[in-house]
């Protein structure tokens, strides 16, 4: 969930939700390919699975405390690693690192407020959607759109054949991360050319775990300060968000905005494996079938807004 600086929106649209503001990628090197492609999925699936012990803590902290307990031991983390410089910024620079950071906390919270009812497979298939739509509008072609057809078509398939427990609520909490996701895109965009480094993504951390603190503390109250809530919640801080924002910006370096981004979009099926084996939500035909179609139609609309 892409904010890569030198690349184009539409190249970075199937990008993760924690994808971190990177430095320009640059022309990747022949030798860096393959450990680039390497950090990417591995970053995807320290993502996913992540999202899956998250939703293994829910009933001690609640959706909304779980959000608060990541955003927070992200955002000590990333302070401690970046160690951002907050003088000799504009106005207008605070203001987008408050838009970031809204992003940021609006998009975990709605999605985790959608795994919390449907699975995770099928929240990061609707949730996909997001980013895939703007590399479709963004690329202003009419073969996009047939792209943005199919993956229609597998969120029709989700949803008439699909996950166990696949609620309105939980579909709506994932098309609103989406939306945001979609925002982030652009937000951290943005980002990238104001701060250096990671050092925007560390200040809307912070920014992001203020916001989330007041839910997080009415649903979990003193939850939050039990030891093995804490533990688990370290686990997710480390998995969810440290770990992929590590490889996703050593990867950023080795790989092309665009192949990133391709990669990027097999975000739906390794959510489904984490859901399955974490989780144990089983997948029918229909629903892997409807995977298939959206993580194909993300990987098309990347490859046309490119060309």
């Amino acid at each position: 969930m892409s904010a890569v600086r030198a690349a184009t929106p539409a190249s970075s649209a199937a990008s993760v939700r924690s994808v971190p503001p990177a430095a320009g990628a640059g022309v990747p090197r022949r030798g860096g390919q393959t450990a680039g492609i390497g950090l990417v999925l591995g970053g995807l699936v320290s993502q996913e699975f992540g999202a899956a012990v998250a939703t293994a803590l829910f009933p001690r902290a609640g959706a909304a405390g779980v959000v608060t307990l990541r955003l927070t031991l992200s955002a000590a983390v990333l302070l401690a690693v970046c160690r951002p410089r907050v003088r000799g910024y504009r106005r207008a620079d605070w203001a987008v690192i408050a838009a970031f950071g809204a992003a940021l906390a609006g998009m975990n919270s709605l999605f985790y407020q959608s795994i919390a009812r449907i699975p995770l497979g099928a929240a990061v298939t609707f949730e996909v959607l997001g980013p895939l739509m703007l590399s479709v509008a963004i690329a202003r072609r009419p073969r996009s759109w047939l792209w943005a057809g199919l993956a229609l078509g597998g969120v029709a398939l989700l949803s008439r054949g699909g996950f166990d427990r696949l609620n309105g609520a939980g579909v709506g909490f994932a098309l609103g991360a989406a939306a945001l996701w979609a925002a982030y895109i652009m937000l951290s965009a943005r980002t990238g050319t104001r701060f250096p480094s990671a050092d925007g993504l560390a200040l809307a951390m912070v920014f992001a775990a203020l916001l989330s603190l007041p839910a997080g503390i009415a649903g979990a109250d003193s939850a939050l300060l039990e030891p093995a809530t804490l533990g688990l919640g370290a686990v997710v801080a480390v998995l969810s968000s440290v770990v992929p924002y590590s490889f996703e910006l050593l990867a950023l370096r080795q790989l092309a905005p665009a192949v990133f981004a391709v990669f990027m979009s097999l975000a739906p099926a390794v959510a489904a494996v984490a859901g399955y084996l974490v989780l144990g939500q089983s997948l029918s035909l229909p629903d892997i079938g409807a995977i298939a179609l959206v993580v194909t139609a993300s990987a098309g609309a990347v490859v046309a807004s490119t060309r």
